[in-house]
């Protein structure tokens, strides 16, 4: 029997009221009701305490406890009768007085008897209980540390991450192809199969529904279908466009794609749309658009070519553009379980142990939304029934879901949210400060949370197994990485929209001078009004998240931001001015800048970074690096630049920057496509401190330092697909603390350097797609340390006498597996 039943608090407040009044009203009783108020000031909140726990009680507590609870109630009926005692009643008053003392006894034998007992009891099963409990976090701990001590370099097959991204794409297939079992699932891809390939007059079709109820998961069931990729001989297109979207782009993209380049230009320049194409009219091509909001950019991103059909996908009706909708149903009751069971118990169906009234009714307030069942499911995983019921009553309060009313939506998977740890949940609101529908680097997601919440590198890749774990983001293997066992340098997490809105829904519950998050939803020309209006005061946010196209000096105004640690500048154009605010900032410690315009961005006002001085993390995306200025102070407390697809030019020379002066304790340099970059400054062979370098896909790169032995603190060294590269310089053997070596698709080496027996810690070394490869050097042999080999099956031969000469050593065979569709997003 629960406590709460049969142990009401309110007895003893009231209880303690009558007896103060008594000690300041009868003499004679005066004595025992002030001890008695002692002690019932000293037990009440305990009691209270038991009262709201909702712990159970074993069958003899929970009777000693009745007892006192029934002696309450007779002191309570004792303290009326004292207080209707009579002034000159003096007989009355002394039988009172007497039975109050009775009471006092009673209470002092419950406090000093069974009280004590019960507490040595509980302080026994605690260090019992806790003793356990730290056994098992200790193992989970090992675990964990043994797992991501591999991650990062990859030993053993692509370590934990590699493995969380497998599983997560398992279970997205699984629940996937579970809700497309559905009727209204499963009649929703019959109904647009029959309009896409049946109906020849029918140019554009759609799939609409209210956000979260599956319409992407039917567009890509579609796509799956043996049927639909054989009429369309597997020519199809699926684009995300998004609330915020980079129109010439994906109009440049589909041109491309129904002419038939199945590479893309990614620095190119993009063509002129045309009406008509000179090749490849007639050709069946199927063209997915997920996510359109705007009538303005459907209209723009149509494809009036014939053989060419369109499936729109979005929340909105387009009558005036879609020759035919259809309307996708909700899951029915006994599918909304199915999927529901499948997350929260790993089985299609209610299990015996589970209350199964409740788990309906939980599932009943989901209102047959996929995403709701799916995310609120995994939040009540492995949850006490306790947990379930406050759910179920919380559910039960949101107003109802229909299509005008999508809060109603995000208040009930707020519930989720809600019951997360701390940490996790702070982590996910975290989430709405980058743009929709964009892949988010895991570089940048674990800077910021270590940077933020203060956490170490291995707690904030716990938090985000978390996150993957309860569905609310997804955990995505990059194409370019070629095969799972790439460290997570090539991974990515991605958000379902209506999870992006729920974080935003969530992160302004404050007053917008007091949000920890300051964040711009979309895409737009200017800052918002709302900032301006509120700009006379400081603004206290952590993260600051910026969304915007060009920025002149003008389109600024000054905030005041003490507190601010991240900030994100999302933007779309050649040129940008840098915030003037940035000054105003003295607790930055990481600086985001992602361009998402066709061409490199020129930066303005980089006189701001003489200010940066707790400037930890910098992340660079299509940007022309800057010089910076000569005034510029040293950035003693950077650890980490990233320099992605950005036009280098002759910024890193020595003679324009001393980068061992300018960055002194900088840990880790990753410069990725930069296709201007044809030889690494001889410079940085003196960043002594730099631990990780990975210079990948610069096709220009011609030439390394000589001197790259002196980093003696690296530990991972990337050099993945530069082709112009010919040789390795004999000065790399001498990294001694170096364990990780890739060299993969920089298929213009040769040979390996003759002293790479040096390389004395040398953990796993990658060379996929060095073909021109035809001999190891001897002192191969001496790498006693080596465990993994990843390589093309033909010149896997070269490793055998490594194989015999090194236990231990596996030998793997690469896998294909290459696109440069990540390069249109």
């Amino acid at each position: 029997m629960a406590v709460t039943d049969l142990f009401p608090g309110e007895i003893a407040a009231e209880l303690l009221k009558m007896l103060i009044s008594i000690s300041r009203e009868s003499f004679m009783c005066k004595s025992s009701a002030e001890q008695m108020v002692t002690y019932i000031q000293q037990v009440l909140p305990i009691i209270q305490e038991i009262q709201y726990s909702g712990v159970e009680l074993s069958e003899l507590r929970q009777f000693q406890i009745d007892r006192f609870v029934h002696t309450l109630r007779e002191g309570q009926e004792l303290a009326k009768k004292v207080q209707a005692c009579g002034r000159w009643n003096v007989y009355r008053k002394v039988q009172l007085a007497r039975k109050m003392e009775k009471l006092e006894k009673n209470i002092l034998r419950f406090l000093n008897g069974p009280l004590q007992a019960h507490i040595l009891a509980d302080v026994h099963h605690m260090r019992f209980e806790s003793a356990e409990r730290f056994d098992r976090l200790e193992f989970s701990a090992r675990r964990l540390e043994e797992q991501l001590g591999g991650m990062k370099i990859g030993v053993g097959g692509g370590g934990w991450l590699a493995e969380a991204v497998k599983r997560g794409g398992e279970e997205e297939e699984s629940c996937e192809g579970l809700t497309s079992m559905g009727v209204g699932m499963a009649l929703g891809k019959k109904k647009v199969k029959e309009m896409l390939i049946d109906r020849d007059d029918l140019r554009v079709v759609g799939i609409h529904g209210i956000g979260g109820s599956g319409k992407t998961t039917v567009a890509k069931e579609i796509c799956r279908d043996g049927e639909v990729r054989s009429y369309f001989d597997d020519r199809i297109l699926f684009l995300t466009v998004s609330q915020s979207p980079n129109v010439e782009q994906l109009r440049s993209h589909i041109w491309e794609y129904v002419e038939g380049k199945d590479m893309i230009n990614s620095h190119g320049p993009i063509r002129r749309w045309k009406s008509q194409f000179e090749r490849r009219i007639g050709v069946r091509t199927l063209v997915v658009l997920d996510d359109i909001w705007s009538l303005s950019v459907l209209e723009l991103l149509i494809s009036r070519i014939p053989g060419c059909k369109t499936l729109v996908v979005s929340r909105f009706k387009f009558p005036t553009i879609l020759n035919l909708t259809y309307e996708l149903e909700l899951l029915r009751e006994d599918e909304a379980i199915s999927l529901f069971c499948h997350v929260a118990f790993g089985q299609k169906s209610i299990p015996l142990s589970a209350n199964e009234n409740l788990v309906k009714q939980v599932v009943r307030e989901c209102k047959g939304l996929p995403l709701a069942l799916k995310v609120i499911g995994a939040s009540l995983r492995d949850r006490p029934q306790m947990f379930w019921a406050s759910a179920a009553s919380r559910l039960s309060q949101a107003e109802p879901i229909c299509e005008s009313h999508e809060t109603k939506l995000l208040e009930r998977m707020a519930v989720g949210i809600a019951d997360l740890p701390k940490m996790v949940r702070e982590c996910f609101l975290d989430l709405g400060a980058f743009p929709e529908d964009k892949k988010i680097p895991l570089d940048v997601l674990i800077n910021i949370w270590v940077e933020i919440h203060d956490l170490f590198q291995d707690d904030a890749f716990a938090v985000l197994y978390e996150l993957a774990e309860k569905n609310l983001l997804s955990l995505v293997n990059d194409a370019r990485a070629g095969d799972i066992y790439s460290s997570y340098f090539e991974i990515s997490a991605s958000q379902h929209d209506v999870l992006r809105d729920l974080a935003l829904y969530m992160s302004k519950r404050e007053g917008i001078n007091d949000r920890r998050r300051l964040l711009m939803p979309r895409r737009e020309t200017r800052l918002p009004k709302e900032w301006e209006r509120n700009m006379d005061q400081p603004f206290n946010a952590q993260i600051v998240s910026i969304h915007t196209g060009e920025m002149g000096e003008t389109d600024w105004f000054q905030m005041d931001l003490p507190k601010a640690e991240v900030l994100i500048l999302n933007f779309s154009s050649s040129e940008y001015f840098l915030p003037p605010f940035i000054d105003r900032m003295p607790k930055l410690r990481a600086l985001i800048l992602i361009n998402y315009s066709t061409s490199t961005a020129i930066l303005n006002n980089v006189e701001v970074f003489s200010k940066l001085t707790n400037l930890r993390s910098l992340w660079f995306e299509k940007i022309s690096i800057p010089e910076f200025p000569k005034a510029t102070i040293p950035m003693k407390s950077l650890k980490k630049i990233f320099l992605v697809l950005c036009k280098i030019a002759n910024s890193l020379d020595q003679s324009v920057v001393d980068l061992p002066q300018m960055f002194p304790c900088l840990a880790e340099l990753t410069m990725d496509h930069c296709d201007d970059l044809c030889e690494l400054p001889s410079s940085i062979s003196r960043m002594h401190s730099l631990e990780c370098m990975s210079i990948t896909n610069c096709h220009s790169l011609q030439e390394l330092p000589a001197d790259l032995g002196k980093l003696n603190s690296l530990q991972i060294l990337r050099i993945y697909d530069c082709p112009s590269l010919k040789t390795l310089p004999p000065g790399l053997c001498e990294l001694k603390c170096l364990k990780y070596l890739d060299i993969s698709q920089c298929v213009g080496l040769e040979c390996l350097p003759e002293g790479i027996g040096g390389l004395l810690r040398l953990e796993k070394i990658d060379m996929r797609k060095c073909s021109r490869i035809r001999n190891l050097p001897k002192s191969a042999a001496s790498l006693q340390l080596l465990r993994h080999v990843i390589c093309d099956e033909e010149i896997s031969w070269l490793w055998k006498d490594v194989e015999t000469a090194v236990p231990g050593v596996h030998v793997e065979f690469a896998r294909e597996c290459f696109d440069l569709d990540w390069l249109v997003e």
